[in-house]
């Protein structure tokens, strides 16, 4: 193995990282914007009122989108699985 392969190899693993984590982190962004902004124009200011919301938003988003993320792991898991198998 030599060096392009090992930048191929993490290129993949970073792209797969984003693939799994991004849908996830933009809903949780999204919703923290939205409650931001109805907190400033509403201004109240409670520091819980921003976690429930985000908290449900986040659940939903993981049970929504776990399907495309448990495939994109699993293509790239077998995908490296067989670069081992070539190695050998």
């Amino acid at each position: 193995m030599n060096r392009v392969d090992v930048l191929n190899i993490s290129h993949e693993t970073f792209f797969v990282i984003l693939q799994a984590a991004g849908p996830i982190m933009a809903s949780g962004l999204a919703v923290g914007l939205a409650i931001a902004i109805v907190q400033t124009l509403t201004s109240i200011q409670e520091m819980t009122l921003t976690f429930v919301p985000k908290i449900i938003i986040i659940f939903a988003a993981v049970i929504f989108f776990m399907p495309f993320m448990m495939t994109s792991i699993i293509e790239f898991t077998q995908g490296l699985y067989d670069r081992i198998v070539h190695l050998g």
